[in-house]
């Protein structure tokens, strides 16, 4: 699991987002979501990289817990990058203001 942060200040455009992952030799496709949606746990058989280009969403993996056995959560902001590797389960929820990411698979 790798998580890279927007350091720049001013948020991305989606298209410098789905230039710099074809530039890694993905193929990325756009998804929205309204505020408050979720996804329930699951996985995926390939390696998954995620930009979130507007909106938050939080990752919440419950297999990957601190001391007091809460699950790991990772929240994503604008130009934010996740990078979750095959078969790590996840479960989704959209912030308050929905959510737009660029995802694309690794195999």
């Amino acid at each position: 699991m790798q998580v890279i942060r927007w350091q720049k200040e001013t948020p991305p455009q989606e298209q410098e987002l789905r230039e710099r992952m074809q530039q890694d030799g993905l193929s990325p496709y756009a998804w929205s979501n309204g505020p408050g949606e979720s996804y329930a746990v699951h996985n995926h058989s390939y390696q998954k990289v995620l930009y979130c280009v507007r909106g938050s969403i939080r990752f919440v993996l419950p297999d990957q817990t601190d001391d007091t056995d809460t699950p790991r959560a990772i929240d994503l902001a604008p130009g934010d990058c996740m990078i979750l590797p095959a078969g790590v389960r996840h479960s989704a929820y959209v912030g308050g203001r929905g959510v737009t990411c660029l995802e694309a698979p690794r195999y």
